[in-house]
């Protein structure tokens, strides 16, 4: 309670950790060893101490008290360690404040900083009047505002951490060096001290791992399933094994290195590994997490799943397979209430019933017309007393219908009755014009089969066809669809002799025709075969389809050519010409005009002869006529003299020095080339070359 002190040249003590240590603090001297006391600051511990009586204190520091009131000294007490406080102790404290005049009392915590610059504060200003009273806040509510001091402090410092530290592996002493000039830093580090700056940056750091070693993991999981679907994609292989055997099976796996990667050491995100961002091979031990283990289930399942699915798209075929209901051309709507069940709607969705019953449908018609096909075969008879190119009438069709109405291939197609009649026209056609153009075997046909054999088989000596030295004969193709073709090979037919002969320029030639209206690219429809080398050819079109289905096929048939030693059709002649519509009628100016224009570019675009009615001087109805005809073979003619003589060879066969045709003979068994001896003998003795496949019968 002394106010005047004297301890001349004695160093002063700022804390208890100058004892001994000394020289490690700044060392300052008491000035002249005198030291005035000005006030005092009465301290109370109001917490709750070990083996220490609260009241003992308490009377303590009220004897305390009346020695310091005596010095006439301003004197402020001050609640220490109120972070801690007994509720109590704070209450007596106070109470004891109350019985003595003008005793001020400040709350304070040195460990939270909590007014503890206040309690200086209050004690100057009781000693120097002059100064502005302090206003004493309450434990509590000064820890209140503290608390968002420091939280609005740290949320900025948080926000300048976030700003400079990018990687995790940024250290402290770099970081704290850059941060040192930013104010956001120095208010934290002032109000909470550097410890703790530190300790929120290395929880930055840590979470910035975490998020990484997050990402990786990703990475990995959802490389997990393809890894199972390229390493184990049977259900039969891994469906009864442990997680364990599983894993060997894995390893075992000849592409195992190229899915995964076995670390030394473990676990994975605690390894170098984690920050090897370019191997992207799945750690082996991620194998062990539970998320990984639900990818391994997830695969299983999906395995078991679809071999469900897979059982369900079979039993639905052989349940189309075995049902009476299900016949050739039904609709869906009408066969599923009676093929449908529980099961199939629980796995797969209708659109897959529907695709699968469509392809059944297909099957079942293609059959059902094959024996159809049969059928009318077998009753070749009801067709022998139509006229030549003749519809069949009302009456002969409902006699066709009556004889073959009992037949169950007849009544196979009942829904189907379009197609039916369709097959029984075709079928005429097919008895008076029996080629491989018109055939119901359609590839299958043995005449278009042999040409396939022949031309796969065979290099041949060839001269080429367009510049034959012997012109006598003239190849036309005629390129037409919806009948355009075979029209305009009637009308010419209709112009020639008996046997196939036209006079041109007085003289005669013979004139062969080969009307085609489908895809060019089937050797059906091919402009150019083993037998038929042509000469030009005539394009129809009386519509834009029309037209368009000349140029498709033209350009397709240039395209089999390129790079063929047998080339020619790329300069095949063309004439482009617009015919009549069938029906009759004139069609209108505009149309006309439109469809002339149009044939006009694509003449130009080909570039070929153009014919249209208006040029012939004929009217919008008629077909060409025989001048114009006469005009394009003659043209044919003299493009056939103007062609150079084309030969090859034949590696194999002998050299045909006079220029005749090879002739070479073929099993049509087998495709392979024989001598005339030895197709003869076996011809002669009535047998074949070869057993036929199957067992049965020689052809």
């Amino acid at each position: 309670a002394a106010t005047k002190l004297a301890s001349a040249e004695k160093l002063m003590y700022f804390c208890t950790d100058q004892l001994g240590l000394e020289q490690d603090f700044e060392q300052k001297q008491m000035p002249d060893g005198k030291l005035p006391v000005d006030g005092f600051l009465l301290c109370v511990d109001v917490s709750r101490g070990m083996n220490r009586n609260f009241d003992e204190q308490l009377k303590f520091v009220s004897n305390l008290y009346n020695q310091l009131a005596k010095t006439k000294k301003p004197v402020v007490v001050v609640l220490t360690k109120c972070d801690e406080g007994v509720e109590r102790y704070i209450r007596d404290a106070h109470a004891f404040a109350l019985g003595k005049k003008n005793l001020q009392v400040v709350e304070t915590s040195a460990r939270s900083n909590v007014n503890v610059d206040l309690a200086f504060s209050t004690l100057v200003q009781l000693v120097d009047k002059s100064r502005g009273k302090a206003k004493i806040i309450p434990y509590f509510e000064a820890l209140k505002q503290q608390s968002q001091q420091i939280a609005a402090a740290k949320d900025k410092y948080e926000w300048l951490v976030s700003r400079i530290v990018k990687s995790h592996h940024e250290a402290w002493p770099n970081v704290s060096r850059k941060m040192q000039p930013a104010p956001e830093y120095q208010d934290y580090v002032y109000l909470e001290g550097t410890q703790k700056a530190k300790k929120l940056f290395l929880q930055h750091v840590q979470r910035l791992k975490q998020e990484h070693i997050e990402r990786r993991r990703k990475v990995y999981l959802a490389l997990l399933p393809q890894a199972l679907d390229a390493l184990v994609p049977d259900l039969d292989e891994i469906d009864h094994l442990s997680r364990a055997k599983a894993e060997k099976l894995l390893e075992a796996k000849p592409d195992f290195l190229k899915w995964f990667v076995v670390l030394e050491e473990t676990p994975w995100d605690a390894t170098s590994h984690v920050d090897n961002v370019d191997n992207e091979r799945i750690p082996f031990d991620l194998l062990e997490t539970p998320a990984a283990e639900q990818l391994y289930e997830a695969h299983l399942e999906k395995l078991r799943n679809e071999r469900k699915r897979a059982e369900m798209r079979r039993a639905f075929r052989e349940n189309l397979e075995t049902s009476p209901f299900v016949t050739p051309g039904k609709p869906w709507e009408e066969a599923r209430s009676f093929i449908m069940n529980e099961d199939f709607y629980l796995w797969l969705e209708e659109s897959v019933y529907m695709d699968i019953y469509g392809k059944h449908q297909k099957q079942l018609i293609d059959k059902a017309k094959e024996d159809f096909q049969e059928l009318l075969l077998e009753y070749s008879e009801l067709f022998y007393e139509l006229e030549l190119d003749a519809k069949p009438s009302k009456e002969k069709m409902g006699v066709i219908q009556e004889v073959l109405g009992e037949e169950q291939r007849f009544k196979a197609l009942q829904k189907l009755q379009a197609e039916r009649d369709a097959l029984i026209l075709k079928h005429i056609h097919f008895v008076y014009h029996p080629t491989k153009e018109t055939c119901p075997s359609c590839a299958a046909c043995v005449d278009a089969r042999v040409e396939q054999l022949l031309g796969s088989r065979f290099i041949r000596h060839h001269r080429n066809p367009l510049a034959d030295s012997n012109v006598d004969r003239i190849n036309l193709v005629i390129l037409g669809k919806d009948g355009l073709a075979r029209e305009l090979a009637n009308e010419i037919r209709a112009l020639c002799t008996n046997d196939d002969k036209y006079v041109i320029e007085g003289k005669m030639y013979e004139l062969a025709l080969r009307p085609i209206e489908g895809n060019v690219r089937l050797p059906v429809n091919a402009f150019q075969t083993p037998t038929f080398q042509p000469h030009g050819c005539l394009c129809l079109y009386n519509s834009k389809e029309s037209l368009s289905y000349v140029v498709e096929s033209i350009e397709k048939s240039r395209e089999s050519t390129v790079g063929r030693r047998d080339g020619h059709l790329a300069q095949l002649p063309l004439t482009l010409i617009l015919v009549n519509k069938r029906g009759g009628g004139d069609a209108g100016g505009e149309t006309l005009q439109s469809l002339i224009q149009q044939g006009q570019q694509i003449a130009s675009k080909l570039q070929c002869v153009f014919l249209d009615p208006a040029s012939a001087g004929i009217g919008y109805g008629r077909n060409i006529n025989e001048k114009q005809i006469g005009q394009v073979l003659k043209g044919l003619l003299d493009a056939k003299r103007n062609l150079n003589l084309v030969v090859g060879s034949t590696p194999g066969l002998k050299d045909a020095s006079d220029g005749a045709d090879l002739r070479v003979v073929m099993c049509l068994m087998c495709g392979d080339p024989v001598s005339a001896d030895e197709v003869l003998l076996p011809i002669l003795q009535a047998q074949p070359c070869r057993p036929a496949p199957g067992g049965g019968a020689a052809v």
